[in-house]
């Protein structure tokens, strides 16, 4: 397998090909727009260079509310078709709509055009890596690259190389994405649906438990997580918690005084099923909650949020770079 260096990495990417241009895809292009990349892109709906027009209008006025890049913005070139938006690109983003056999004929398509050291990341949310590879004949470079939604806001992204992919190929997106400001995170063993999606669907399903078993309302449940422990998960994840409760003994006094009264929670916690009454009572419930709301109010209310928290965690991020003598040069 080929060594970092054999990939195009970090400052090194200049062109970015973003393959597929919906909702994610053209949130993709905004973020590396905003960031001074320039984008070539391609999409095959008729209506494909207009929408992606509008979502990264969308995304950079957000962009620039969280921030000022530094970087003089990159530019967009729409492309008629995927060998001609992935030429001279140094990384390719592919984001198909979930469907197994289309991301697998289409990347196989994108490796066959593109030079062996040009990574090509994956936007799926739940195929493994292994199962993206398949058709490659370049298998090595292809890997799982996973944001979170919206994606050009979540600073997360998850890098997982699965069975054929080349740890030095993650290695080259880590530093791609760590440079232009994102938080990448390596998933060592390839699972269905990752990492973070994994545990918030562990979250969802006790979530929807609590509902079906007429413990709480839709309403309630969301407003316990949103005022509750969401609050904390906004500052540190859960290990680092569980270790701030344990007090001066950390998570090992944690585990040595609570971790059974821990254990008899998990063996409450339901497995419930999507049947038409439990559909029924969540669908309800959200209704409730949503109170005559349109979804693009509820969406642009949770963006303005998602802004508002980037910013104040940049300005504490900068803070403690002052403190630690860790400023610009």
């Amino acid at each position: 397998m080929a060594s970092v260096s054999a990939y195009r990495s970090g400052h090194e990417v200049r062109t970015v090909a973003v393959i597929g241009c919906g909702l994610i895809g053209g949130m993709w292009a905004a973020f590396f727009l905003h960031r001074g990349l320039d984008v070539r892109a391609w999409d095959p709906a008729p209506d494909g260079e207009e929408r992606l027009a509008a979502f990264v209008e969308a995304g950079l006025s957000d962009l620039d509310a969280v921030g000022p890049s530094g970087c003089e913005r990159g530019r967009l070139i729409w492309c008629a078709t995927i060998a001609e938006a992935v030429e001279g690109a140094d990384y390719v983003q592919e984001n198909a709509p979930e469907k197994l056999p289309l991301k697998q004929s289409l990347l196989a398509e994108i490796d066959a055009a593109v030079p062996t050291d040009v990574v090509i990341g994956s936007s799926t949310s739940s195929f493994p890596a292994s199962q993206l590879q398949a058709e490659c004949a370049n298998p090595e470079r292809v890997i799982v690259a996973h944001p979170f939604n919206p994606p050009h806001l979540v600073p997360l992204v998850e890098l997982v190389a699965g069975e054929k992919g080349s740890p030095a190929a993650v290695d080259a997106a880590y530093a791609f994405f760590e440079a232009i400001g994102k938080v990448p995170v390596r998933v060592a063993r390839e699972a269905v649906g990752h990492l973070a999606n994994r545990m918030s669907s562990a979250l969802w399903r006790e979530a929807v438990n609590i509902v079906a078993e007429g413990i709480a309302s839709v309403e309630d449940v969301d407003r316990a997580i949103r005022f509750g422990p969401g609050l904390r998960w906004a500052v540190e994840g859960p290990h680092m918690l569980y270790h701030l409760g344990g007090g001066e003994g950390g998570l090992e006094a944690y585990l040595d005084h609570l971790g059974p009264a821990q254990e008899a929670r998990w063996a409450t916690l339901g497995t419930p099923r999507l049947d038409a009454e439990t559909k029924r009572k969540l669908v309800e419930g959200m209704q409730a909650e949503v109170a005559g709301r349109a979804m693009g109010e509820l969406t642009q209310r949770r963006d303005r949020l998602l802004i508002a928290l980037l910013r104040l965690m940049a300005e504490d991020e900068a803070g403690a770079d002052k403190k630690a003598g860790r400023g610009a040069q």
